[in-house]
């Protein structure tokens, strides 16, 4: 659901600015978030990077051009960037796709994956879900979704009828991806709000990714544009 209005009551918040970049409201930290790739070749843990001073605000890159990268420096006007915001408003489990396990249900909405590949790992989440009543492949799973940055991917089990989500703390990632060479999203974590460029406030979620690299069919948001075809 989003709210008019409402992320402007949170002093930690994320502004979208119309073509232009994103403002950082309040002291969030902000770091890089290295994938990290096993012998087979498969995501299997995240590495943190180089960590940035902390600011009370500051102003990220949105059009993927600025050369002083992760921060914006008014490259967006010069290439007359256009930052149309395209993502749908409904609800994630209006977006999502629902797969049932034993005992693991997930969601899975498409729209929003930034091909970070941990879902991959074991072969992939959507094969391991209707195998969940093994221990050792139910925790798997749960260790597949809870390493998706984006929020495409999200468990729940089925006894309790509770989701099962990463206790993450407010903070802001940029996501690295040293095995296919790429820089990733804007990893946002721990129920930041993000408020677009008509001042409604997106579903606040406890992991979601925005684009950086100006691409994106789905801006704000991350849809994989910045993985090499």
């Amino acid at each position: 659901m989003t709210t008019k209005n409402k992320a402007s009551k949170d002093k930690c918040r994320i502004k979208v600015c119309k073509n232009g970049p994103y403002l950082v409201y309040g002291k969030i930290p902000l770091e890089e978030q290295i994938i990290h790739a096993n012998k087979q070749g498969d995501s299997d843990v995240w590495l943190v990077g180089e960590k940035y001073a902390m600011q009370e605000n500051s102003i990220l890159c949105r059009c993927g051009q600025s050369k002083k990268r992760p921060f914006c420096d008014n490259t967006h006007l010069k290439i007359n960037f256009n930052g149309t915001e395209t993502a749908s408003r409904e609800p994630y489990l209006h977006q999502a796709e629902e797969i049932d396990g034993p005992t693991l249900k997930l969601n899975d909405a498409k729209n929003l994956c930034a091909s970070a590949r941990f879902c991959d790992r074991a072969g992939t989440i959507w094969n391991l879900i209707p195998q969940s009543d093994k221990t050792e492949i139910r925790k798997i799973s749960i260790e597949e979704v809870s390493n998706c940055p984006s929020g495409r991917l999200v468990v729940w089990d089925k006894k309790t009828g509770k989701v099962i989500e990463p206790d993450f703390e407010r903070s802001i990632g940029l996501v690295e991806d040293p095995a296919v060479g790429v820089s990733g999203p804007i990893w946002v974590c721990g129920g930041i709000p993000i408020e677009s460029a008509d001042d409604t406030t997106y579903e606040i979620r406890n992991r979601v990714t925005l684009c950086r690299c100006g691409k994106s069919s789905n801006k704000p948001f991350c849809d994989s544009s910045h993985y090499p075809e």
